[in-house]
C-alpha cells in the first residue's frame, strides 16, 4: 500500500479546495493507498460545507498516528482565513502543512507528497526564508543537487536556473552546474520515468544560440561541451535557439528539454498544458510533486477551481513511487 500526503498550500487561496477535489476522485481506486491530509481544521470544515467529501475520513492532532480511514486529516491548527490575499498567517499556515508533511516522509509513514500552491508573497510576510517549497525540501533532505522540472504528455522540461533574475543567470551558467543537472536529469528519466536510452535537447541562452559567438559564448564555451560529454543522450545538435525549435515543434523528438532560465521553457510548457502540467522536484531522496499554477487568489472562495493539474500531480507522484520500487532495465 502506497501512502500520499497532501499540503494544503495558501489557505487564502485554493489549495485546500482542489485538494479535497482530488481526493474525491482518487480516493476510490482499485488499488488501496492511504491518504493524509495536512490542513488547519477550521479550513477543511470550511471547505467541506461547500465540497461534501466523498471519502471516509478521521481527524487527528499532528502527533497522532491515524487509524484505518483512507483519508487522515492532519488539523495543523487553527488558522484565521481571509480569502484572495496573502497574510502573514497564512503564510505560517502553509509552511507548518510543509514542515508536518515532510516529517510523514521522513519517518517513513508517507511515500510522496503533493504540494498545493503557496504565496512566495505570504511566505516572506511570515518571514519564511526559503525562495520557494522546491528549496524547503532540498534543504530538508540534504540535497545538493535537484532540478525543477516540469511533467506532461505533450512536454517535459527542466530548468537550469528557476527564479533568479536574468540578469544573474550568465553568471550562475557553469560547466560544472550544467553538468551535474543533465546527470541527475538523465537519472530521473532513466529510474523516476523508466525512459531507459533518453533524448534530450538543450536550449542555448542567448538569441539565435549566440550565432556561432557573435551573440553570447556561452553556448560554445559552456553549452557545447556540455552536450559533447553527455552525447549518448542528449542531443549533439544543440544547443538549439529556442525560438525555432519550439516554433518547429522540434520538442516533440525529445524526453526532456533543458532550458537555462524559468520563462525559456515555461512559456510554452503552459501554452501546451496550462492546467493540468504537473512540477516534480528531480534529484531528491523523496518524492515531491505539485501543480504547474498558481494560488489564484482571484477565483479563490467561489469553489470553482480547476482541480486538473493537482490531480495529475498525484498520479506522477503515484507512477514515481512504483518506479523507485522496480529494478533498472
Amino acid at each position: 500500500m502506497n501512502k500520499f500526503v497532501f499540503t494544503c498550500g495558501d489557505i487564502n487561496g485554493i489549495g485546500p479546495e482542489i485538494v479535497i477535489k482530488t481526493l474525491n476522485q482518487i480516493t476510490g481506486y482499485k488499488n488501496s493507498h492511504k491518504f493524509y491530509f495536512v490542513c488547519p481544521l477550521n479550513i477543511f470544515q470550511t471547505v467541506t460545507r461547500h465540497i461534501k467529501p466523498t471519502f471516509n475520513y478521521e481527524i487527528v492532532n499532528q502527533k497522532d498516528q491515524g487509524s484505518s480511514a483512507v483519508v487522515t486529516v492532519i488539523n495543523s491548527g487553527m488558522a484565521k482565513q481571509s480569502i484572495g490575499k496573502p497574510t502573514i498567517t497564512s503564510g505560517k499556515s502553509a509552511y507548518k502543512s510543509l514542515v508536518l508533511s515532510y516529517e510523514l516522509l521522513r519517518r517513513g509513514d508517507a511515500d510522496a507528497v503533493i504540494t498545493a500552491p503557496i504565496s512566495k508573497t505570504a511566505s516572506k510576510m511570515a518571514g519564511i526564508i526559503f525562495s520557494g517549497q522546491t528549496d524547503m525540501f532540498a534543504k530538508w533532505s540534504n540535497t545538493k543537487n535537484y532540478v525543477m522540472i516540469f511533467l506532461s504528455k505533450k512536454l517535459c522540461t527542466a530548468l537550469f536556473t528557476i527564479h533568479n533574475p536574468l540578469q544573474d543567470v550568465s553568471k550562475l551558467l557553469n560547466f560544472k552546474k550544467l553538468d551535474t543537472l543533465v546527470e541527475v536529469i538523465i537519472s530521473t528519466l532513466r529510474i523516476d520515468l523508466r525512459v531507459f536510452e533518453p533524448k534530450i535537447a538543450v536550449l542555448g541562452l542567448n538569441p539565435h544560440a549566440g550565432e556561432n559567438g557573435i551573440i553570447g559564448k556561452e553556448e560554445i564555451d559552456i553549452i557545447s561541451p556540455v552536450i559533447k560529454k553527455h552525447a549518448k543522450s542528449v542531443s549533439i545538435e544543440g544547443p538549439f535557439s529556442s525560438d525555432a525549435f519550439f516554433g518547429s515543434k522540434a520538442y516533440k523528438n525529445y524526453d526532456m528539454i533543458i532550458g537555462m532560465y524559468h520563462d525559456q521553457v515555461l512559456i510554452p510548457f503552459k501554452l501546451l498544458n496550462f492546467g493540468c502540467g504537473v512540477n516534480y522536484t528531480a534529484g531528491l531522496p523523496i518524492v515531491r510533486t505539485s501543480p504547474d499554477h498558481g494560488v489564484a487568489y482571484d477565483i479563490a472562495g467561489k469553489f470553482i477551481a480547476d482541480e486538473s493539474s493537482i490531480l495529475q500531480a498525484f498520479k506522477y507522484a503515484q507512477r514515481i513511487v512504483n518506479n523507485r520500487k522496480k529494478k533498472i532495465g
